[in-house]
């Protein structure tokens, strides 16, 4: 039996701690906040995403960063197993649009609630409001903790799952990094994923708040083609958002640092721009007497026609029988390549994940231990791992938190 800290008490840390309670260690919990998993409670929209119930290829797929480094974990306790862990606590769950799992009751503090009863259960020590400032080591490897307030705790392993750098409000402020570089640990650069994107263009402000649906995206960084996707995407008063939108920072979070992209939007994927002229063609012929500014009404969300009309070139006043065929084409062709500069991601306080984080070859994949500190054990967020939206990030923490808590006896 060993006594075991956990730093951080969020998904991967509180997952961590059941398993190394489970294996029948001395565990003791330490969480900074005054209540334990405040970014769970917020994942989802506050209903929590638990995790994707796709197959294990679409598992793999939908991992941002150093996938191959998941082998190991993903295998060694799956979504599967995720969702059988929260069935066996009690808790039901459901599968929506896109394989995701969410509770039942579509409230977050209900996973919360699950894992607290069983972390209290196996009688884990939960210390609230208990700040690690520092980890010591000796030759042979982890021997404690340094808390803020000078008292020393001492134990014989230690896991590190203090997440991120996303969603600072909820403790998530880097101190895994600080630790990991103290104990001898590289961390890879640090950077907002899953976040929104800022825009050069000023008449995007118009069209804050303008959700469009079925619209396909595609981002060049010059004319190589980085990322293309359909679905939904949402404009704001700095630039664009939504599901399309934050999946796609993920790939262009690291480019952007460097040099801006460019996000072609096509706002009707589902007509090649042949059919599409001949549907705008069908709506200038039953509008033909009218201004051009009055006859794109039924093309457009309301919102959106004053740009469209603006970038279109055409004068507003023009009578659509006095439109050439060569304005009529360009016009198309903006439907299908509506274009805007992308200039930045949101800052970290915005980003629903952190890519970056401890080095991944320093780390064993199949128990979470350092390779550089025996004892010391890194789980969730910290590590440079991060993946697509729709549960993938938390299977993340599921599963390496299991792989690092069931490996200590």
């Amino acid at each position: 039996m060993s006594k075991v800290l956990v730093i951080g008490g969020g998904a991967a840390g509180m997952f961590a701690a059941i398993f190394a309670a489970r294996n029948g260690n001395e565990v003791c919990l330490l969480e900074k906040n005054e209540k334990l998993g405040k970014k769970i409670f917020i994942t989802g929209k506050g209903r929590c995403n638990i995790t994707n119930a796709c197959d294990i290829d679409t598992l793999f797929g939908s991992v941002i960063s150093n996938s191959k480094f998941l082998y190991s974990s993903f295998y060694g306790y799956t979504n599967e197993d995720v969702m059988e862990f929260f069935e066996e606590m009690g808790l039901k769950i459901k599968t929506e649009r896109g394989e995701r799992v969410f509770p039942e009751s579509d409230h977050s503090s209900d996973v919360i609630g699950t894992l607290i009863k069983e972390l209290q259960r196996l009688g884990v020590e939960i210390c609230l409001r208990t700040e690690v400032k520092r980890i010591i080591k000796d030759d042979r490897g982890f021997r404690g903790v340094i808390l803020a307030d000078g008292k020393q705790k001492f134990g014989d392993a230690c896991i590190v799952a203090t997440g991120g750098y996303s969603y600072q409000t909820t403790g998530s402020t880097g101190d895994g990094y600080r630790f990991a570089k103290e104990m001898g640990h590289e961390v890879s650069e640090i950077l907002p994923a899953l976040v929104p994107l800022n825009v050069k263009e000023n008449y995007v402000k118009e069209l804050q708040g303008l959700s469009l649906r079925n619209v396909e995206t595609v981002i060049y960084d010059g004319k190589k083609e980085v990322y293309r996707d359909f679905g939904e995407m949402l404009f704001t008063h700095y630039g664009v958002s939504g599901p399309l939108i934050l999946s796609a920072s993920s790939y262009i979070t690291k480019k952007l640092k460097k040099k801006e992209m460019r996000l072609v939007i096509d706002l009707k994927p589902a007509l090649s721009e042949t059919q599409l002229d001949a549907r705008v063609l069908r709506d200038f012929e039953d509008n033909k007497n009218k201004q051009f500014k009055n006859a794109i009404g039924k093309l457009f969300p309301s919102k959106l026609i004053p740009v469209m009309l603006l970038l279109s070139g055409i004068d507003p006043e023009k009578k659509v029988n006095e439109i050439s065929k060569e304005e009529r084409l360009g016009f198309v062709h903006l439907i299908k390549h509506f274009e805007l500069t992308i200039t930045g991601t949101r800052d970290f306080n915005e980003a629903i994940v952190t890519q970056g984080g401890v080095k991944t070859k320093e780390i064993n994949p199949s128990t979470m231990e350092s390779k550089i500190v025996p004892g010391l054990y890194f789980a969730g967020e910290v590590l440079d791992l991060d993946a697509l939206t729709g549960g993938f990030n938390l299977q993340i923490a599921w599963s390496t938190g299991y792989a690092a808590g069931s490996s200590i006896w």
